[in-house]
């Protein structure tokens, strides 16, 4: 076989191979054989007929047909091997050239990985918002850790923003029932927004028994973004009444003995959270320098898959209507144009990440251990709800372990740039970001611990680019299985 690759664009590849007859032999011997299954030929049992009875009964045609379908990816593949071609996306296979039982020619068009010239980061600096903490918010956070150990307690007077109300709903579109819309002693606290525009406003100020009326806009199901009037009834009302702060509560809500070490634990937690956050804003302003200092070329094809994925997702709810999509858009002030500007700029900045993160791991020769893996496996499946196991089944009939690999491996690259560049806080102080980010020697503690396996896995991304980067943070949106 003889391959040969031409450069279209810094993007984009065309591979053409040639492969004569002889090593398609055992290809040929699977087309007779799998034919020979399909056709009832008198006199011979099925799959015993042999290849000259098969092809004077049925032509060489189809057995040529079968063996050009099964050739060319097997080929193709193996000329992407020999020729180093780090290829993205599915290729576009068209035949050049097949004269029977001598040569056959094809060519594949493909995007490919484009070169990326990677900035020197010593003078890259980013600075981020100061940690700060206000009593007010550790009176919030004791409030809630009250609100669990609440109890409900009927009340004789009107619905109020944060009571619990037991309710019975239906809805009507253009005088029609919506049997999805319909419910019977639905629990619900007023002011949560967990259930449709208006029954706040609606609920408010009803009395226990009574009946209410409001219109609003379903946003999914078979009457997405169309008008519904819906009828609330409210059953019963209650209030939740909290216990008291005190030493007592903290032994009750905590491991604590009085309430000053429970609200200094408290005020802990949320600093720690407050660091998570800067550290967060801190992954994102380097990732946003470094795609301005770099120029990053956007293999076409890829693109466009990217768009379509989005644009899949936020249709999905719609059943997949585009104009009914459209027109909740618009009655929510939105416009369809500008929305598919800011998908395809979005698309762009995910893919452009992704090009970016990759060159960096591959300058950086990083790899991904089997513990690592695993953490992001347990993530994602916790995230869906899902058994870990029946997670990794699920992604590895949708061939995404490669994207999963590749997205831990992109975070560890980001994490690397974070460690070294300088980043302060607004007061101008130098943070050190080591207890999110890591330390070079728990790197390389980690790149000792890598598997074979996990290799070979990352080899096995092929095609598959994912969705938007997840940076840094260890998991985000996008490895659905």
């Amino acid at each position: 076989m003889k391959s040969t690759v031409e450069q279209l664009s810094p993007t984009r590849v065309k591979i053409n191979v040639e492969v004569p007859f002889d090593e398609l032999k055992p290809n040929f011997d699977r087309a007779y054989r799998k034919i020979a299954q399909q056709v009832r030929i008198p006199g011979f049992r099925p799959g015993k007929a042999p290849a000259r009875v098969l092809e004077s009964r049925i032509g060489r045609a189809p057995v040529l047909d079968e063996v050009v379908n099964e050739a060319i990816p097997a080929k193709y593949l193996e000329a992407v091997r020999s020729g180093e071609v780090r290829t993205l996306g599915q290729p576009e296979f068209e035949v050049t050239r097949l004269e029977d039982r001598e040569v056959l020619e094809f060519s594949a068009e493909v995007d490919i990985r484009p070169e990326i010239t990677l900035p020197d980061l010593d003078d890259l600096t980013v600075s981020v918002d100061d940690v700060e903490l206000d009593d007010a918010e550790i009176d919030e956070q004791l409030d809630q850790l009250r609100a669990r150990f609440g109890t409900l307690t009927g009340v004789d007077r009107p619905a109020e923003n944060g009571d619990f109300v037991s309710i019975d709903l239906s809805a009507t579109v253009d005088g029609e029932e919506v049997p999805d819309a319909a419910t019977t002693g639905l629990s619900y606290e007023i002011g949560s927004g967990q259930l449709v525009e208006g029954i706040d406003d609606a609920i408010i100020g009803a009395g226990e028994g009574e009946t209410r009326t409001f219109t609003t806009k379903l946003v999914a199901g078979e009457h997405a973004g169309k008008d519904a009037e819906v009828t609330v009834k409210v059953n019963s009302i209650k209030q939740r009444e909290l216990p008291e702060a005190d030493d007592e509560f903290a032994q009750l809500a905590s491991e604590f003995d009085t309430l000053e070490e429970l609200k200094a634990d408290l005020r802990e937690r949320l600093m720690r959270m407050k660091r998570v956050q800067q550290g967060v804003q801190a992954r994102d302003k380097v990732l946003d320098a470094l795609l301005e200092r770099v120029e990053v070329p956007l293999p076409e094809k890829v693109l466009e898959a990217e768009i379509s994925n989005r644009k899949h997702d936020a249709i999905h709810p719609f059943d997949h209507d585009e104009e009914a999509f459209k027109r909740s858009l618009e009655e929510q002030g939105g416009n369809p144009e500008e929305w598919e500007n800011e998908v395809r700029e979005e698309a762009e900045k995910s893919v452009r990440t992704q090009l970016l993160l990759d060159a960096l791991a591959d300058e950086r020769e990083l790899s991904v251990n089997d513990s690592e893996l695993t953490e992001r496996i347990i993530y994602q499946a916790q995230r869906f709800g899902m058994n870990p196991d029946e997670y990794v089944r699920r992604a590895q009939e949708a061939g995404q372990l490669g994207a999963i690999y590749a997205d831990v491996r992109r975070g560890k690259a980001l994490a690397t740039v974070v460690r070294e560049v300088t980043v302060t806080d607004a007061s101008g102080e130098t943070l050190d970001l080591s207890e999110l980010f890591g330390t070079d020697e728990s790197d390389e503690a980690a790149e000792s611990a890598g598997s074979q396996e996990a290799d070979e896995t990352a080899k096995g991304e092929g095609s598959s680019e994912g969705d938007a980067a997840k940076a840094a943070d260890g998991g985000s949106d996008k490895s659905d299985a």
